[in-house]
């Protein structure tokens, strides 16, 4: 189970950073527990499955360290030639992942995006540019990356809402919290 830290006064990046943590909780909490074959059920008439968010989540994750943070490469199992064969690869190659599999790469993505975060937060606020050049020759800034990382969990929170609520009718919107003793 995640516990959610919530900081009532933070400031601007303590905000930012705990709405993107929640959002990976409510993701997290939809995926979370399902065997293979409750990870390659789709909602008709989507082909969107839990397994192929997770992949994706996880590429994404990666994707936004390498390109907009550090620069570094993609780690396994992110490969050029995959995407070249098929554009939606992180999606349809989850059915072939197994359940650890694929929560044991989403988890490392998000710890290397947290570790990521840190870091480039420790050396500078929200302000400073992203490695990123758009074809205009601009570079967004950390903020606009952090608020596009929320925005794209919130996104797919969602849908797994809609997807895990069709295989076992799991509802709510946040993974129910430790009682206080």
């Amino acid at each position: 189970m995640t516990v959610i830290k919530e900081s009532m006064a933070g400031d601007e990046v303590e905000m930012l950073m705990f709405a993107l943590d929640r959002a990976r909780a409510q993701f997290a909490w939809k995926c979370d527990g399902l065997d293979a074959a409750a990870l390659i059920t789709p909602l008709p008439p989507s082909t969107m499955t839990l397994g192929g968010m997770l992949k994706h989540m996880a590429l994404c994750e990666d994707m936004r360290i390498a390109e907009f943070i550090t620069g570094e490469h993609m780690p396994e199992p992110w490969k050029q030639e995959n995407f070249d064969a098929d554009s939606d690869w992180d999606w349809h190659s989850a059915a072939s992942d197994t359940p650890d599999e694929l929560y044991a790469l989403w988890r490392a993505s998000v710890q290397r995006s947290r570790a990521a975060w840190a870091t480039v937060l420790a050396n500078g606020g929200l302000d400073q540019p992203s490695i990123f050049t758009t074809p205009s020759g601009e570079h967004p800034n950390l903020r606009r990356v952090l608020v596009d990382a929320v925005e794209h969990y919130i996104r797919h929170a969602g849908h797994a809402d809609l997807l895990r609520e069709n295989i076992d009718g799991r509802v709510g919107e946040d993974p129910p919290q430790p009682q206080a003793s």
